[in-house]
Formats: structure tokens, sequence, C-alpha cells
């Protein structure tokens, strides 16, 4: 968390004369804004204004409007600011970090990562609701869900969480779903890591669960709890048989967690053998570097009957309309943006990239592949134990996997061993009671063994003793842990063992994804703009992604510097006094702000106020976030315009005046437009006691223009992957830092770490410290490259996009809302709903349509149902725009051509699409329209077409015939 602090406005007279050059900022702008300067022009020309600026005073209420430019540094260009990171890496130091505790170090194939980590292809896609033009990402998710149920021995999983810790928190909730409902209680094993811990205290305190933590050798369970977490192996590396722990639980009718070591379960015997319900973890080590934290993907699979619990997402297997199997997200993926309130999870909670990562290692490797790396790891572990005990070092537990706990001889104190592993290049683990531990990764090797054998015993040489110890040790587990099952038996793990073969692989799966490689994502409330080239790149470099989330700080300065300064311009850009950097997705942000609200509520001596005002216009995870932070949702009426409807919320604030904690508030509003009466909403909310929430989604309306805190929010999320350009990754990563006003920053996330301690913190709410602190590079850059006039041009441009869209379409389709002078924000919506009746058109089957232009679907059926929700964002050209226009206008007169009788009202181009090359070729042509019409509708198709690598799929099927993991190669 940092307290604002003033920026620069510019850095060197140098500055000054570029920005002659440049007037809209720095030379980075011009790449990232896609109209150029002419054709800003015509677009202004078109909607009869004269400039940017008359734009911005027809559509943003001048109340609201900033009168000051933001304070940041200025504009860099792109080999500027990459200059700059190099040199500010260069304070993070890449020690060789073994502290374990769920983050390890490992290698990144660099097949996968050339050809996944570092390819728009694959981190520029978005949520794949759209399943015909999402295949690719489907099965390699798929394949991460059949990865996750092999290994945990468990017969489903999701395709991904955001980390272990949140993962763990999700599971109890699951469990106490689907408890009796009046238990309240559940119990840790204290040995779990310290940072799940944390986290699932803070999800109790909103959930008003009762969390035990304790010893699971003394765990004497009774009939009031109502679930168990377990650590296996422990963060100290014991290894126990829980089949007696799991016994004892399930006669107290508790379920019981594991939260295990992805690659550990090739050796023991995994959590479904031993009876565990849920098993939970990470998969940081199979291919993603530490990055301080993340991003990586967290797991969860369980019994089935935990299946219409699971949280976030699952992907399963259909058919579509010409019988071929077929991928698409399953049942849950829809029923938790439909339950709102009654929503057991968010959904918004994956970490899809990184997903896709972990599941290419285990393609890359196979089973006897990874299950070798595990031997190794396990094997040098094992000697090193053995090379620790002959020096007379205490190794706490007799069986271990690559994690050990020593207490030193008499020859060394603590602090005397943690300097001379430093000198040696090693961070390891100090338990702070005499004992250190390190964890033994990919990356280990003999010479590795050799130096930390030294550390320990620096007088003498261990290198003549280290033969002698292999030949000594035992690296077998006993019987009663050994995994007996077979994993990992499907082809996918099987074939692609060269890189060949498995380039090949991963190629094919990009070419039947639509990604913005391929045109633009015009998603209402998604923002997909561009992710630039220049602000991903650094990523990768082992200065920012090799470092651990709890090395120490001296050995973090870069990390630090970068954090600090992208906090002071994110207050800087929102007007609000902290941040916090610490929620790791939106939905996180979500939740960890409204807990912010909560606790400042307790502080006042004012418990009982509990009660959520969210208007029906609201984002499907705002009501899932209240219910997590243990708040009553009561839902506020819209009027005709799409506004809240002022008289229904003074009424609703009034009626729970004593209960009332906050209201959750969208700007511009969901529906796309800067609703005037803003600041009275606030005053009303504040008037009755309570807080306002602003959701950061619409962000990029704002910035430069207007700031939420000066509007009056009192908190607000921004979602870095859409306004400040991480990308989406095709549902994760993302991150979802909060500002708060300055009676808030006392309640902020924070880990209890030793470090700058608040007693009033809502405790941590994420594995790591600052979440997924290897992408904030991304919005670092963005904003440095962009400097205070690019970012408010590229606000402008977002919103002339929109309204220039919208102007173009009004005559085809009704334009659902605008504010009073006619204009939208970024946004729009256009009302496909009297299809259904004039032509028997649904607005789905457009959807599909588009894919048959070449272009994914904008939001479908909300906020408003039979509508769809147009985005273009800043970052797309005139001719994309007018290319995406030109589709829509040709669908419309497709439509038309039903209407007048013209064209079969149930065999039609609408109604099958999308058309696949297959269907294409497929002789005798069933349809009263010709392959051309169905193809290549409009001349741009025949430079470049996109083809749909399914038709459409029938999602009903697959729900009812649920199959979420890859069939056996016999099947």
């Amino acid at each position: 968390m940092k307290t604002r602090v003033a920026l620069p406005s510019s850095e060197t007279s140098d500055k000054s004369i570029e920005a002659s050059f440049f007037p809209c900022g720095g030379e980075f702008v011009r790449r990232h804004i896609g109209p150029s300067e002419a054709h800003v022009n015509e677009m202004l020309a078109t909607l009869n204004l004269n400039s940017l600026e008359e734009l911005v005073e027809k559509t943003v209420p001048r109340t609201i409007r900033s009168t000051q430019p933001l304070r940041l540094p200025a504009a860099l260009n792109e080999h500027e600011m990459l200059d700059k990171l190099r040199i500010m890496g260069q304070q993070n130091k890449t020690m060789r970090s073994l502290i374990g505790m769920g983050y390890y170090g490992c290698i990144t194939a660099p097949v996968i990562r050339r050809n996944i980590l570092e390819n728009p292809g694959w981190y520029t896609q978005y949520t794949p609701y759209q399943s015909e033009i999402s295949q690719g990402r489907l099965e390699a998710l798929l394949n991460f869900q059949t990865m996750i149920a092999d290994l945990t021995g468990l017969p489903i999983a999701n395709a991904s969480l955001l980390d272990e810790a949140t993962a763990a928190a999700e599971a109890i909730s699951m469990c106490h779903a689907l408890s009796n409902g009046t238990k309240k209680k559940f119990f840790i094993a204290e040995d779990c890591h310290p940072q799940t811990i944390q986290v699932v205290q803070t999800r109790a305190t909103g959930l008003g669960f009762s969390c035990v933590v304790g010893s699971l050798d003394q765990f004497n369970p009774d009939s009031d709890f109502f679930c168990v977490l377990v650590q296996y192996p422990s963060t100290d590396g014991r290894i126990r048989n829980l089949q007696q722990i799991s016994a004892r639980a399930h006669e107290h009718g508790a379920f019981v967690v594991v939260a295990a070591d992805i690659l550990a379960l090739t050796l023991l015997q995994p959590p479904g053998e031993f009876d565990a319900d849920i098993a939970v973890g990470n998969t940081q080590r199979l291919g993603m570097p530490m990055g301080y934290g993340g991003p990586h993907a967290a797991f969860m699979a369980a019994k089935e009957l935990f299946l219409r619990k699971m949280p976030g997402r699952i992907v399963g297997i259909s058919h579509d309309a010409t019988g071929k199997p077929a991928y698409r997200l399953a049942l849950q993926t829809r029923e938790q943006h439909i339950r709102r309130e009654k929503a057991t999870s968010n959904i918004c909670t994956a970490q899809v990239l990184p997903a896709v990562v972990a599941a290419m290692h285990v393609v890359y490797h196979g089973p006897n592949g990874l299950t070798d790396i595990a031997r190794k790891i396990h094997g040098f572990t094992a000697v090193l134990a053995q090379g620790l005990r002959h020096l007379g070092h205490k190794v706490h537990y007799e069986q271990f996997f690559d994690t050990l706990r020593i207490t030193t001889s008499s020859d060394f104190t603590e602090s005397q061993l943690l300097q001379n592993a430093l000198t040696a290049g090693f961070n390891l683990r100090n338990y702070h009671d005499g004992s250190v531990g390190l964890s033994l990764d990919e990356r280990t090797t003999m010479k590795e063994v050799e130096s930390l054998l030294r550390v320990f015993s620096p007088q003498k040489s261990a290198k003549l003793e280290l033969v002698q110890l292999a030949q000594q040790t035992n690296t077998n587990f006993p019987e009663s842990l050994m995994r007996q099952s077979r994993f990992l038996i499907h082809p996918a793990f099987n074939n692609f063992h060269n890189e060949t073969d498995m380039q090949r692989y991963m190629r094919k799966l990009e070419s039947r994804d639509l990604s913005l490689t391929t045109s633009m994502i015009p998603l209402g409330s998604c923002t997909m703009k561009l992710n630039a080239a220049a602000e991903m790149l650094p990523i990768t470099w082992p200065r920012w992604a090799d470092i651990h989330p709890f090395a120490p700080a001296e050995q973090t300065a870069g990390y630090s510097l970068l954090l600090s300064q992208l906090e002071s311009m994110l207050c800087e850009i929102t007007g609000f006094s902290a941040m916090s950097l610490e929620p790791n997705a939106g939905s996180q942000g979500e939740y960890a702000g409204l807990m912010v609200i909560r606790a400042y509520h307790r502080s006042l001596g004012q418990p009982q106020r509990d009660v959520c005002l969210i208007p029906v216009s609201a984002h499907g995870t705002n009501p899932a976030s209240a219910i997590i932070a243990g708040l009553q949702v009561v839902t506020v009426a819209c009027d005709e315009n799409g506004n809240i409807d002022l008289a229904d919320l003074k009424r609703q604030a009034e009626q729970y005046r004593n209960r009332l904690s906050c209201l959750i508030v969208t700007y511009p509003s969901t529906h796309g437009v800067f609703e005037e009466s803003i600041q009275e909403i606030c005053k009303i909310v504040h008037e009755n006691g309570g807080q306002v929430y602003m959701d950061g989604a619409n962000m990029n309306a704002q910035v430069g223009l207007c700031r939420p805190a000066d509007i009056g929010a009192d908190v607000c999320h921004l979602n870095l992957h859409k306004t400040f350009c991480i990308p989406h990754g095709g549902g994760g990563p993302g991150m979802g830092p909060i500002g708060v006003a300055e009676h808030l920053a006392p309640f902020l996330p924070a880990h209890s770490d030793g470090s700058a301690q608040r007693p009033e913190s809502i405790g941590a709410i994420s594995a790591a410290p600052f979440g997924s602190a290897l992408i904030l590079i991304i919005p670092w850059a963005y904003i440095n490259m962009m400097g205070a006039d690019g970012l408010t041009r590229a606000t402008q441009v977002a919103i002339l996009n929109a309204n220039y869209m919208a102007h173009r379409l009004k005559a085809h389709y009704p334009i659902r809302f605008t504010g009073r002078q006619g204009f939208c924000a970024h946004e729009f919506i256009i009302d496909a709903g009297e299809f259904e009746i004039s032509a028997g058109i649904k607005v789905e089957d457009i959807a599909k349509r588009l894919m048959d232009y070449g272009f994914h679907a904008p939001t479908v059926s909300w906020p408003e149902p039979g509508a769809m929700m147009i985005e273009p964002t800043e970052s797309e050209s005139k001719p994309e725009l007018d290319r995406f226009c030109d589709a829509l206008i040709e669908i419309r007169d497709e439509i038309r051509r039903i209407e007048l009788g013209e064209a079969d009202r149930k065999n039609n181009v609408l109604k099958n699409a999308p058309h696949t090359a297959q269907m294409l070729a497929a002789d005798p042509w069933p349809h009263p329209y010709s392959r051309k019409q169905a193809a290549y509708p409009l001349a741009y198709l025949e430079e470049h077409k996109f083809w749909p690598a399914t038709a459409r799929i029938d999602n009903p099927y697959g729900d009812r015939n649920l199959v979420c993991t890859c069939a056996p190669g016999s099947e």
C-alpha cells in the first residue's frame, strides 16, 4: 500500500522539445492509439463535432471533469522505457531462492515460452464464451483439467483459480455450502503454508466462520467442524499418511481439503486415493517463473458431489451441429452470472494463460518425463539430507519430497548459517526458532547440492563425499505413501515430446482461436485493447521473473521502486489517497474493497451495517463479491434510460439507513452512459451512513477526464488487464488493485510478514503480498510511455470510436441508451430483440454469424436481454471500426431478407452460422443460399479469412452429458 506522492510533470527540457513533435504525448502514443489524426478528424466530422474537447463536453458532465492535467512523469519512448526498466531491474538480486512455501525455481521450455507465453496469439484472447472460435484454448484447458484430475486422483477439476491460498479459501466455502448449514467451524493444520492460513482467515472473517489453527497430530474433530484443511507435503516438508485423518474427519461429518504439491503427486499417493474430498494447489513449478508471486494457475479438483458448487470455470465436451465433438465452457460458467447474489463464487477467478503454460509443460514432458523430474528433485533432496546428517545437523522428518527442515549443530548460529547461505548465493527459509528450511527444485544439480553442503560445513570439503552419499541414500518412499496408480494416459500427454511435434501442436491450437492478432474483440465492459510488445517484453527478463515473493527486502529494491511508482501514478489517476496492489484479479479487488468498507464500519462500532445496494444493471460479479464479503444484497432499480433510479435509491438508502454499508456503482454506467446524477447518488449514500464502491471496469472512459475520488467514490478497483493493458490472456491473468480515500487506508490488505504492520488491516487476500506482481510491469510501462497527455488522448479516442460506431449503426439497429445530448461513453448497446419476432433471429444467431465475418461477438444479452454491448477501445483504427460496422450492417440486411420472405426463416445464414471450411466443402450443399454467401459475404474476407474451428455447439447437450476431462485414447 502506498500513500499518494506528487509526481513530476516533466523530466528534462529535451522532453519539452520532443512534445512539439508529439503533441498528444510521447512517441509511443501514436503506436498505441489506432486512428490517425486524419481519421480522428473524419470521425469528428461525421459526428458534426469540431474537436475531441467538444466531444468530451457533450459526453462527460462538466461538474465531474478534472480541471487540472494529471501530474505524471513525461512520456518515454519504447527504448527509453526498456532502458529504465532494465536499470531498475538490476536492483533486484536473482539469488537461488530455496525458500519454498509453494514457490520454486523451474524451467520454462523455450518452445513454450516462445510459442505461448510470449505469443500474442495466445495472450490476447478473450474468455472463451464464444466456443466455436475458442477451440484451441479450450482444448489446452481441458488438458489442464485432465492433468489435475489424474494427478490428484479426483474425478473433476476446474480450469484454474487465482492462487493456492484463494483456492483453499474457495474450497472451504464450497464445503460449507454442502454441509448442513449449521456448522460454522473449520480446522487448518498449522503446518500449512503461512500465506494460505492468512488468506483463509481473512475469508472466514467475511463469511462468519470460526477458524481453528492447530497441530494435525493432535487433531481431534468433533461434530461442530465442517471442514479440515491440510498441506501435503507440509510447508516444512513432512509427508504423512493422511488416510486416518481423512477417516476421522468423515466420521464426524467434516470434509477434507488437501493443499497438494502437484509435482510430488507423480510419486506420492494422490489425495483421491486416501478419500480426500477436495484437492487444491498451485501449478507454478510447471513452467511458470516465480515472478515475485505470480501470475500462476492454482487448481481445484473434487469429488463429483461438488460439481455444481465448483468455483470458476469448467471446460466440458459437447458436439456441434454436424455431430463433431467440440469443447465449451460448462454449466456453472453461466450459472455464476445468472445467479447473481446466489452465486457460489465469483467466476472471474481464473489464470488461463498460466494454466495453458502448465498444461503444455506436462504435454511436452509427458508422464514419464514429469516423473523423472520429480525423482531427480527428490533424489537430490535425499542426498542432501544424508549429507546434513553426516555433518551433525538434525533433519526433522524421515519422509520428505523436496523440502527439508534443519536444526543446525551447535557449531552454527542461525544467523551465521543464513549469512553463509547468502554469501554462497542462496536464500533459505528462516523459521525463527533455531531451524532453517530449504526446498530443491527442477533447476537443482549435484553441483548445487555440493555447494549447499559447503554452506552447512564451510570448513570441510563435501565434494569427495557426494558419490558415497548418493550410494548410501535410500530415495524410495514407504509403500504406504507411494503412488501405485497410472496417470496422464491420454494421447495428448504422450505424443508431443520432441520440439517439432510440440510446436506444431501449439500452432494447431492457436489457429483455432480468434485473438486480437486476427481482428478487434469489441466486448462491452471488457476493454480488449492493444497489449504492446514493448510492455510485454520485460516479463520474461530474469531480473523480474526469477524473484521469490518472500525474498529478503534488500534483494527486491527494483520491485519496491517499480511498485511504489505504480501506486503513486494510479493514485494520481484516480484521485485516491492510497492504493493496494495485492488483489490479483478484478474480482479480488471487488472483494477486497468491500471487506475494507466492512472493516471501516466495524471500527466505528457499527457492525450492523451489512446492506449492499446494487443496481439491476450491475456486473454479475458484484453481487457474488458482496455475498463473499458477508454483505446482504439489496437491488436498486434503473429508469427507462438505464440510469440508476434516484427515487428508488433514496427509498432503499433511507429504509436501510441504520444497516447501509455501501452502494456498488459502475461509472460510466453499465449501459455505457456518464450518468449526470452520479454526485447526487454518492451524496444520498453518504447521508445515510454508507460508502460508495465504484466498480472500475469502465475506467477506460475516465482516465485524464475525471477521477473516481473527485466524483465521490470512497473505494474503486481498477482492472489493470483492461484499462492499463495487461492482456486478458483468454480469461486471466489480471490484476485488480484498489484505491481508497484517506479514511479507508488503514484497512487495506496486508500480509503479517513482519513488514509495515497495520493493526486495522483486513489481512491478506492473496497468497503473495503484491498478488501477480510480475505483470505489474505492464501497466507501469504503459503509463510511462503514454504520459498524462497520451492517457487523456486515449480516453478521448475511446469515446470517439464508440460514438462513431454508434452513429454508423443507428440507422440499422436501435441504440438503447445515450446521454442527455445523444452521445454514449466508451461503449454502447444495440438492441436486437425485435428480430426474434420479425425474423425468428435471436441475438445469439447474430453473434455466431459474426464469426463468418471474422469477428468475435460483442457482449451478448447483458446488461439487456436481446442486446449487444459494443466497445471498440482506442487501439482500433478507423478501417477496422468500419469493417466491423460493415459486417453488422450486412447482417442486418440478411435479417431483412428473412423478414421480407426472401430467405428461409429456419434454414438461413444466421441460423446455420458459423460455417466451417468442412461444411463449405461438403456435398451435397443442403442450404438455399450459396457457399459464397455463407463464407464470403463481404469482399474483405477474400483477402484473409478466419475459419471457425467448429459449427455451432450444442450447450444443453454438453450440460446434460457432462464430460470435463480427456477420455482415454481408446475412447
